[in-house]
């Protein structure tokens, strides 16, 4: 069995508290499930600490510090951790998909945030907040921008979405800008950089109705479901729950269109719009 994934401490804030907290848990010759039995959490929750896809929380770290004998260490740069650039309901779920191996995400009326084109993504920010200063749509834009820099790697993560076809339909911005951020799509699909299906209308009811769903595994944690709402989210690690949402998103690939009949959907739907733009 492979060893634990080494990790840069100076990389980010969340990789030095996660080394740190490996090597004194270490140095303290406990497991991570002896660990996380006086913080009532699991092993597997101590294990994502440590390889830095959650986000430690004040109260964790004043605990930690007690039973480590770390001398307010992990409290102390347990602050560093709340600036973030990214709303805190996604904050945690954005460092989290930063890291991920494989991300697979059920979008029901919006283009991925991975897949946005600037144009799109500011359309999007704009009807979410229609008075706010242009400096705050421009640092949203920033921080959404700076997401989808994840997939100018060639290979990781592994990135597979599910768009229901009203994320296809739904006009966001004018013509010109959904012919493409449609293209936009199909380029990184021909590039065998992504894979993509289309959950077409004539489906009718399926088992992702409620709402938009992203499932992320890693190389050295246990899985995570992140589960979108309006102005909110929730990220789950309890193995339960999260086996549940990825047979969902199963269950949503099954009944979708095969990746090439999308790819002829998103690129007809494309057309549509490029034409209805020469209209005007």
């Amino acid at each position: 069995m492979p060893g634990p994934k080494k990790l840069d401490p100076s990389s980010s804030p969340r990789a030095l508290l996660g080394a740190e907290l490996r090597h004194r848990r270490e140095a303290e010759g406990l497991s991570q499930e002896e660990l996380g039995l006086p913080m009532f959490v699991s092993g597997s929750f101590i294990g994502q600490l440590e390889s830095g896809t959650r986000r430690m929380q004040v109260d964790q770290a004043e605990k930690l510090d007690e039973i480590l004998r770390a001398d307010g260490f992990f409290v102390r740069n347990c602050a560093a951790l709340k600036k973030s650039k990214y709303p805190d309901h996604f904050a945690e779920a954005a460092e989290a998909e930063a890291v991920a191996k494989a991300i697979k995400e059920y979008a029901p009326q919006l283009i991925p945030g991975l897949l946005q084109t600037e144009a799109y993504a500011r359309a999007v920010f704009r009807a979410y907040r229609p008075t706010a200063p242009e400096d705050v749509i421009n640092d949203l834009l920033a921080a959404r921008l700076e997401r989808t820099q994840l997939l100018n790697d060639p290979t990781e993560p592994v990135f597979w979405a599910v768009l229901d076809e009203a994320a296809l339909r739904r006009r966001v911005g004018n013509p010109t800008v959904m012919a493409e951020a449609l293209r936009h799509i199909l380029k990184l699909a021909r590039e065998h950089r992504i894979i993509v299906q289309v959950l077409p209308f004539s489906e009718g009811a399926h088992t992702a109705m409620d709402g938009g769903l992203k499932l992320m595994s890693f190389s050295d944690a246990p899985p995570l479901a992140y589960l979108d709402g309006l102005g909110s989210g929730q990220l789950l690690d309890d193995p339960g729950p999260v086996a549940r949402y990825e047979l969902t998103y199963d269950l949503l690939a099954a009944s979708a269109l095969s990746p090439e009949l999308s790819l002829a959907l998103i690129e007809s739907v494309a057309e549509d719009y490029a034409h209805e733009d020469q209209q005007f």
